[in-house]
């Protein structure tokens, strides 16, 4: 079978006004809206369409996290998963431990292709597509603006600094998606009610046999510093002269 898994990681909602803990320890999550990686969304939209074209046969969402990730997991389905799969835990997974897990349920799922976002919003490593290509010894196609699938093969159109580098690459393999691969489709109410039906599976992190390791750990979050207030000038005269005295000119 011809499977497509997709990376789905749960973080704040983009529209919501970061907060910092009082005591900097992190970000206040409590009663904040929480949904899908919007990159991650784009994945799983590209996905949907690869399937669609005939193209896949069975498109699997993923989640590593604790038991709230399943919120974003329906929301996956209702957006045309077929099937999907949580690695509970509550501990915090670095990259390299998702790029592991992703591995494992690869070889577990005999995927023909893995897409990710090309980074999460939370902590914009962008890193877990590239190591699990790494671990999983196939091709990588990152930063993807388009893709076409032929054959056993994967045309990709990806931006670089100089415009666009188009790669062929070989499948199975890991293709990051990209703010322009896609626009995501609409969840529709139907569509929700029919998610409830669809197999959600929760694995524990000793059933894919990985051990999180803490390599990095946060010593302190800060909020970004408060932009001074504009100030309105009548001509390019006072400017200049605005700009001597902060001594910018």
């Amino acid at each position: 079978m011809k499977r497509i898994l997709v990376s789905i990681k749960r973080v704040v909602d983009y529209n919501v006004r970061i907060r910092v803990k009082p005591d900097g320890t992190g970000v206040i999550t409590d009663g904040v809206k929480m949904s899908i990686n919007p990159f991650d969304e784009i994945a799983l939209e590209e996905a949907l369409r690869i399937k669609e074209k005939g193209q896949a046969d069975e498109v699997v969402a993923v989640s590593i996290g604790p038991a709230d990730c399943q919120q974003q997991l329906r929301t996956a389905l209702a957006m045309g998963a077929d099937r999907a799969l949580h690695v509970q835990t509550d501990a915090v997974i670095e990259p390299l431990d998702a790029a592991r897990i992703f591995k494992a349920l690869a070889d577990r799922e005999q995927a023909m292709l893995a897409i990710l976002g090309k980074q999460a919003i939370d902590d914009d490593a962008n890193q877990t597509g590239q190591m699990l290509a790494a671990l999983w010894n196939r091709p990588q196609a990152t930063f993807a603006s388009k893709v076409e699938i032929t054959g056993d093969k994967a045309l990709v159109i990806r931006e670089v600094d100089a415009g666009l580098e188009t790669l062929e690459i070989d499948l199975p393999a890991v293709i990051t998606a990209d703010l322009r691969l896609n626009e995501p489709r609409y969840v529709k109410l139907p569509d929700i009610m029919k998610a409830k039906k669809k197999p959600l599976d929760t694995l524990d992190l000793a059933a894919v046999g990985v051990a999180p390791t803490e390599r990095l750990r946060a010593v302190k979050f800060d909020p970004p510093a408060q932009r001074s207030k504009g100030v309105m000038v009548k001509d390019v005269q006072e400017l200049v002269e605005a700009l001597k005295r902060r001594g910018l000119a």
